[in-house]
Parts: C-alpha cells; structure tokens; sequence
C-alpha cells in the first residue's frame, strides 16, 4: 500500500500545491481541514480516493490525532492573520503548531514538515512574527528532526498579494501603501510546495528561508504588478503614524461587532510587520540547497493577473488591433 501523509491545512493557497505534488509522488493524501465541505475540489489531484479532505480542528488533541491516524508523514501549514476568535494566533500558530508535533511524535510518525514565516521571533511587537517563533519552538522540542520552512511572502494564482492590491488599483488613480520602502523577496507558492515534499520524502533537514529571486521594496513590487496589469497609479506610502490610527479604528470596529465583522482590511499588527523587511537572512540555506531554481515574479504574474488589465483577456488583442492598417 502507498504510503499517507496528512496535511494539516492541506485546501489552503500553499497547502493545495503540497497536496497536489504528494499525489504525483504516489502518496495517499489527507488533507485535514475545518470545513471539508469547501475542500472537496483536492480531490481531483488524484485517482479515485487518493486525495480525501476530513474534519479536524487543531486546538483539540483528538481531533488532530484522528486525522493523522496510520501517517508515514505530517505537514502542517495552518496559519492564521486573525488576532482574536478561537482561532487566534497563539490558538493556532503555537499551541496548535505544538500539538501536531508532539502527536505526530508520539505515535511514531517518521517526518514532520512545518511552514512558519521569514521573520519569525520570539521577541517580536507582532504577534503574528511571536507566534510563528513559539510554534518553531514548540515542534523542534517535541520533534526534533522536523524540517522547518521559512517562507517570504507567496505569490501565486490565488494569493492574497498581488491579486489584492491588482485589484484595489480599480478604484481610483492612487494606491495606498504600508511601508512603501519594506523590503520583500516574495517567493512563488509551488517552488515552497516542492521543498516541503522534498521534507516529507527525506531530502532535507534542519531550517530554510525561502524567497524568491526578486528583492524589492513594497513600491517597486506595485510598480511591477501595474506594469502586469497596464495600469498607471500613483503609488502612496502611507506614514506608520496614520496607518496605526486607521487600523486601530478598524480593528475597535471589528471587536464592537464581536468579531462578526473581521478586519480583513489593515491590522495593527500588519502595520508592526510591516516595519520589517521580509528577507532571506544572510547565510541562511534556502531553496539553492534543496536543489530548487526559485522562480522570478515576471515568469509568473501575467499568467494570472490578466484578469485585472483595463479590458481583461482582451487587452492584448485590442493593442493588436490599433496597429492594424487599413488598406483601401
């Protein structure tokens, strides 16, 4: 019989690129999510049966250990941007981190594969960089020989990046910015998918920060998205002083409403990482030493960010046709 690796979080942006090339490997997928109603198109990654997406909730101690029952191999790339809820931070990117971890060690599961995040620190005013720091903490204490993946910022099909601020250009001549001059290495979402399989398959070890071979600010990445989408906006960097008043507004009105309105728009603790550049640390090993050539943000962002251009699938074929001569 094939061998079975559970993922946790396995229908998310980066974990549905795991899922799809462990089932390319052979392997028999479990992808353990909240709601495996909304997970169902896994399925197709595989034969008949070979991807299943099942019930489990990381904060409960059997839940996660029913979803990784007869596991040669865990990944767990859950993560969470929401401060409160039950699913908050420390609920899910530490505690939970911890738990799979010590349950994967305790029932004898040969490898464990965690994503956590470029600027992962203990000490850190963000709690999402905190938490990401207690988790590492958590699942090298209970399982040593875990195979810890550092992330810069994904881009991809579906991500929350490029694809938001494409289509916050719609609404108007200007385009406002955290942090205009952070520094980012954003990092293609199938070449971290490809490392963590080369973890579950026993091709690595120890920790890697993974990005991309572009490094550019916050500015210059909108410049190339805009490029992509043949828009002109003006590019505005919003001073940290007026960004923490407005998600500090938001994040009042979210906790009014009790959370039943999440503050999906800018959080005060987006605006502390935003502080930070999201690079790979000098001598840090990476995706060269897994064998991987990254790829760059041009081969990838016009693939799906057409989508946004001023006439969509058609711009090319209306620029085409301005060239057009007509011939009496």
């Amino acid at each position: 019989m094939s061998k079975l690796v559970t993922i946790y979080g396995g229908s998310g942006f980066l974990g549905r690129y795991i899922a799809r090339r462990m089932a390319k490997e052979g392997w028999r997928v479990r992808v353990a999510v909240r709601r495996p109603n909304e997970a169902l198109f896994v399925k197709p990654y595989g034969a008949v049966g070979q991807v299943e997406p099942i019930l489990c909730n990381i904060r409960d101690d059997a839940s996660v250990r029913a979803a990784m029952t007869g596991a040669d191999a865990v990944v767990n790339c859950v993560g969470t941007f929401d401060k409160r809820g039950r699913n908050n931070f420390d609920a899910v990117q530490a505690e939970g981190a911890g738990r799979i971890a010590r349950i994967a060690a305790e029932t004898g599961v040969a490898r464990m594969v965690h994503v956590s995040a470029i600027g992962a620190d203990a000490e850190s005013d963000s709690d999402y960089a905190r938490t990401k720091a207690e988790g590492e903490a958590a699942v090298k204490a209970a399982f040593p020989g875990a195979v810890i993946l550092r992330p810069s910022v994904l881009f991809g099909p579906e991500d929350g990046f490029f694809n938001r601020f494409a289509g916050m250009s719609r609404m108007g001549p200007v385009l406002p910015v955290v942090g205009a001059e952070t520094k980012f290495q954003p990092v293609y979402v199938d070449d971290v998918a490809q490392a963590a399989v080369k973890g579950v398959l026993g091709e690595a070890s120890g920790t890697y920060e993974l990005g991309g071979p572009d490094v550019a600010t916050f500015r210059e990445l909108m410049g190339e998205m805009l490029t992509v989408i043949n828009r002109r906006r003006l590019v505005l960097n919003m001073p940290f002083w007026v960004a923490r008043i407005i998600a500090g507004l938001l994040d009042f009105g979210s906790m009014l409403t009790g959370g039943l309105i999440s503050n999906t728009i800018l959080t005060g603790d987006q605006v502390k990482s935003l502080r930070h550049d999201n690079v790979v640390a000098e001598g840090a090993r990476g995706l060269a030493d897994l064998g991987i050539a990254p790829t760059p943000i041009h081969a990838v962002l016009p693939d799906y960010l057409w989508r946004f251009r001023p006439s969509g699938q058609y711009e090319a074929i209306k620029a085409s046709a301005k060239n057009l001569r007509r011939h009496g």
